[in-house]
């Protein structure tokens, strides 16, 4: 089994010394082998993405946004970095990004990274993580940004039979039209003939699984309703079962010693390799 997770982990904001205290202990306490991480910070040759692997004896690579100045901005510091991340907890054997367009809207550095993960057994898992626009009117422009992970997903799936996981925070409800074309079974997809499964719906269906919770502080304070805007979504499995959705489940939806960890929840997989796979 490989359990994989995603987690925006709100960059800089709020009690962020704290709070990243909080985000180790739940990686701890979850155990995951790869992790796709939005909204880091980096600084000084210091990354929050670094520390964590540290802590937790796992490699990690990152992504800085070309464009941080919104960021900067609106905590007034223009040192800080932001971007994506990925942990593993095996080796990273390639590594590449690439930029989302902006469509209209002021150039805010999205962007997907991709690693190749060697995870044990000759198995080579494509993952990927990205983080799209959050502006609620702006659709057209996330259609277009997921019209552009799919070809970077597309052309980076390799030839392995582990189907490639595409993770991150979309800003978009799992029936929206960015998340319609992105998984291609309620629309035409992106690219003719890739599918991607969300692992929310696939292992819990019916579930609402939100991972913008009012029950969180953080998030209520944008007076927003609850939203399942985060994904693990994954190819369809390899001829022997691999990549099947074993389970789905949060984590982060509770504050650790009264602290939470981010204003998002996280998204934990269960995904299988093919010596989980019963026989047939």
């Amino acid at each position: 089994m490989i359990r994989v997770m995603t987690w925006n982990l709100w960059w800089r904001f709020g009690p962020w010394q704290e709070r990243s205290k909080a985000i180790l202990d739940i990686l701890r306490d979850v155990r995951p082998d790869v992790v796709g991480l939005q909204e880091v910070w980096g600084r000084d040759g210091d990354n929050l993405a670094g520390w964590l692997a540290g802590e937790l004896g796992m490699r990690w690579a990152w992504a800085p946004s070309p464009e941080p100045g919104r960021w900067q901005r609106r905590i007034g510091d223009p040192t800080v970095e932001v971007g994506n991340a990925v942990l593993s907890r095996w080796p990273i054997a390639g590594r590449e990004t690439a930029a989302l367009p902006a469509g209209e809207e002021e150039p805010d550095g999205q962007q997907a990274l991709y690693v190749r993960v060697a995870a044990p057994g000759g198995v080579t898992v494509p993952f990927f993580t990205t983080h799209l626009l959050s502006h609620p009117y702006a659709s057209a422009t996330r259609c277009a940004q997921v019209s552009a992970l799919a070809r970077f997903v597309h052309e980076r799936r390799g030839d392995g039979d582990f189907p490639p996981v595409v993770t991150g925070d979309f800003n978009a409800e799992p029936d929206s039209d960015e998340m319609r074309l992105l998984g291609g079974t309620m629309t035409a997809p992106a690219v003719r003939g890739q599918v991607l499964y969300d692992a929310w719906r696939y292992a819990r269906p019916g579930a609402a699984g939100a991972t913008w919770d009012q029950v969180n502080p953080h998030a209520a304070r944008t007076l927003e309703w609850d939203s399942r805007i985060d994904y693990v979504l994954v190819g369809p499995p390899g001829p022997e079962g691999e990549g099947h959705v074993r389970d789905v489940r949060r984590a982060g939806d509770a504050p650790v010693d009264g602290v939470w960890a981010s204003d998002h929840c996280a998204v934990v997989a269960d995904l299988a390799t093919r010596a989980d796979v019963p026989a047939g």
